[in-house]
């Protein structure tokens, strides 16, 4: 899948591949996964973009609050033929005119304390301020269907907010997976399987460990070759 993103700009990074493994993964359940899927908050595109290349019964929506964004996830879906229907703007505030059998995001998630920054669009795409957890957590439960999935990836050390607000919004934890730099290193990534209105038990997937000393792990070169992604940097006005 060859995928265009900005040269002077916010670029997707392990944190997607990571999470699409974990959709796909999460997903080996289902027997027949169709239905609405929408990106939140899309991007260059990837990472609905490799989940409908995966699942094919599936119809991809995309929302974008960037107009650099909104041009590669169009110019993106197009180059790699997959139809894509792109609602432009904000996520809190869109009015979307259908329910979603499945949400996928990977929203901005550095919490605001954080030094930032002075790209603008970098800004918008790394740091929480333009779109709050809760009010994230809050939004994909409103637009999903009953039972609807929704997976996401976010900082780790905010996982006590996380779980407060999947339970304040009647979104069930299905199942996570911490990701590690390494075997000796704490968890910097938390990836979240979420579902509206389920009961289910939690399941913790095994840790995910991305270098062993200074190599990819086994498992993480796997996802590389699965995710099977080549970027292309372009300068856009």
């Amino acid at each position: 899948m060859v995928l265009y993103q900005p040269k002077d700009g916010y670029c997707y990074n392990s944190d997607t591949h990571f999470l699409y493994n974990f959709i796909v993964q999460s997903l080996k359940k289902f027997k027949n996964i169709k239905g609405e899927l929408l990106d939140i908050g899309s991007g260059s595109g990837i990472l609905g973009l490799l989940v409908s290349r995966e699942y094919k019964n599936l119809s991809l929506n995309q929302v974008e609050l960037q107009k650099t964004f909104q041009f590669l996830s169009t110019l993106n879906a197009k180059n790699n033929k997959i139809y894509a229907n792109l609602y432009e703007g904000s996520f809190l505030e869109k009015d979307f005119d259908k329910k979603f059998d499945i949400c996928v995001s990977n929203p901005p998630f550095y919490h605001s304390a954080v030094i930032k920054s002075d790209n603008e669009n970098i800004k918008i795409a790394r740091y929480n301020d333009s779109m709050p957890l809760e009010l994230f957590i809050k939004r994909a439960s409103s637009i999903l269907k009953d039972s609807g999935k929704f997976f996401f990836c976010y900082d780790v050390k905010q996982i006590n907010e996380i779980l407060l607000y999947l339970n304040k919004y009647k979104m069930n934890l299905e199942s996570l997976q911490f990701v590690h730099p390494n075997s000796s290193k704490d968890a910097t990534l938390i990836l979240v399987y979420a579902r509206k209105n389920s009961k289910s038990l939690t399941q913790i997937v095994k840790p995910l460990f991305v270098f062993d000393d200074k190599e990819f792990t086994k498992e993480v070169k796997s996802i590389y070759e699965k995710s099977s992604t080549h970027s292309i940097k372009v300068e856009i006005e």
